[in-house]
């Protein structure tokens, strides 16, 4: 399984948000993304077991990990 520590790439990301559970990051140096290799523009961490993400394109989506997945939940 891929795997991504964002301290061995502060580098090249930028912080936006910390509220100590969850952070936001731009990627400010063309990282690729560890699942497909594209670059990406940000990157959301949570160490929380469920987040909701608010309406971006339309849609609001939240996101659960459990022992076995991550679901996606587009609502």
């Amino acid at each position: 399984m891929p795997r991504f520590d964002v301290h061995d790439h502060r580098h090249a990301l930028k912080q936006l948000k910390d509220t100590g559970a969850t952070s936001l990051w731009e990627n400010r140096k063309d990282l690729a993304c560890p699942v497909c290799d594209a670059p990406f523009d940000r990157l959301f961490t949570t160490r929380e077991t469920g987040a909701t993400f608010p309406e971006n394109d339309g849609a609001r989506f939240c996101l659960l990990r459990d022992e076995d997945a991550i679901h996606l939940f587009r609502h």
